[in-house]
């Protein structure tokens, strides 16, 4: 599954953000309407890619997807893993809501080589000029 991430501009942004709203210790959640037809994959393996300003940076394990609420009020809610796992840095165009991602079109995890060691500045200076 891939989603923009609306709010956050980088990757630790979006980490500092759940820090402040999980004091309470919940677990790290995502809202959407409507329930993907295909969570029984999502589930199984599956992650959330997200996407910072034009570019995937990171995706997270998926570990639940619950439908809450009935009818007009059904809701979905996709429990994520904490662990955040830094990916290629890919380019993806904008889109409303959320879509499936192929694991073909997955971009591949950075491991311990982190786009951390570059200055996110730079880095999305080279993704533009297409260098990296």
């Amino acid at each position: 599954m891939i989603k923009l991430c609306v709010g956050a501009e980088t990757v630790e942004d979006l980490v500092a953000w759940h820090s402040a709203e999980s004091a309470g210790g919940r677990p790290w959640t995502m809202h959407t309407r409507q329930t993907p037809k295909r969570a029984a994959e999502l589930v199984d393996g599956g992650s959330l890619y997200r996407v910072f300003k034009g570019v995937i940076l990171c995706r997270q394990p998926i570990l639940a997807v619950e439908t809450v609420g009935e009818g007009v009020n059904a809701r979905c809610v996709v429990t994520l893993a904490t662990q955040v796992v830094r990916v290629a840095p890919t380019p993806r165009r904008a889109f409303q809501g959320w879509r499936y991602l192929a694991a073909t079109d997955a971009p591949p995890d950075l491991g311990d080589v982190a786009d951390g060691d570059i200055p996110q500045e730079l880095a999305r200076k080279l993704r533009e000029a297409g260098a990296w």
